[in-house]
């Protein structure tokens, strides 16, 4: 399988005691250690891939307000330096690559470790340390470049993608679903939020909540939506905070359930979609349990698509 990075990910610095730090990428690296994965480099994003989902405005927006020195906030979270936006153009061109390497047939299955993440990231604002809506433009490439008509997003992340949702409220050729803590930031996520078009599936879950709850909510909601829905490609918004060590947050999963996790949405792509899965980095702030999340999720990843 293919991993994507770029150490211009890394010049994205944020202030000391800020939880998306650069020393997330050594957890990550650390992750993929020993893994059997071919490393390639994320090209520059596109200005045409951030349009297919934010309007000009705003990435100009964006490139104004980057400083030549120090920091820039864009909200008490979200913070720029002088390396973000490349950064934030890295993750876009990264799995932008990915997905067209997968659907070339050059790989079933691949890895975007970017960052800044991205599914925090409305239509025109920047939040939850988020630039722009990385898988949403994956998923909007996928339909409107290679002509796909079914596409689902699955968020694990233990905050809710509010960004990828509003992205693709309007967008009833993707679905999105997700598992995430309630109440937390950004306190979106309701079963209630459906989409414009009933593709959007959200499932809360209490803090507290482990493994075998997790495992009980996929199983009886969001996996047999999306064998309705049979998509024919699948992306990953892959967050790791949802382990039991991240400080950001109150879930309790572990490693193993990750992988669990990881090895049902294979067996879903490979029903429906060719096995053609793309995940990319969200959230995840414990290093040590971020490593090991990446190893459990990318060594599932990478076996399936032999």
């Amino acid at each position: 399988m293919l991993v994507y990075t770029h150490q211009d990910c890394a010049r994205h610095v944020t202030p000391p005691g800020h939880p998306e730090r650069v020393e997330r990428l050594a957890a990550v690296e650390r992750g993929l250690a020993g893994l059997d994965v071919v490393r390639r480099d994320c090209p520059l994003g596109a200005e045409a891939e951030v349009l297919r989902c934010h309007p000009a405005a705003y990435l100009a927006k964006v490139r104004r307000a980057v400083p030549e020195a120090g920091f820039v906030a864009l909200d008490g979270d979200t913070i720029l330096s002088p390396g973000s936006l490349d950064a934030a153009l890295r993750a876009v061109g990264g799995i932008c690559a990915a997905v067209d390497a997968v659907m070339a047939g050059e790989a079933r299955a691949a890895f975007v470790a970017g960052r800044p993440p991205g599914h925090h990231a409305e239509t025109a604002t920047a939040m939850g340390f988020c630039l722009f809506g990385t898988v949403a433009i994956a998923a909007k490439r996928l339909l409107d470049h290679h002509g796909l008509a079914r596409v689902a997003v699955v968020d694990f992340d233990v905050h809710h993608g509010n960004g990828t949702q509003d992205l693709l409220w309007e967008e009833g050729r993707v679905m999105f679903a997700s598992t995430h803590e309630m109440p937390l930031y950004p306190g979106t996520g309701s079963p209630q939020e459906r989409g414009a078009q009933g593709q959007i599936v959200n499932v809360p879950l209490r803090a507290g909540t482990g493994g075998a709850a997790m495992r009980a909510a996929y199983e009886g909601v969001i996996l047999p939506a999306l064998e309705d829905f049979a998509p024919e490609f699948l992306l990953i918004s892959a967050g790791f905070d949802a382990h039991a060590a991240d400080p950001l947050a109150n879930l309790e999963w572990q490693a193993e359930d990750y992988a669990w996790l990881t090895g049902r949405l294979c067996d879903l792509a490979a029903r429906h979609a060719g096995g053609r899965v793309v995940s990319t980095l969200e959230g995840g702030y414990d290093l040590e349990a971020l490593a090991a999340s990446v190893a459990a999720h990318v060594g599932v990843l990478e076996e399936r698509s032999r």
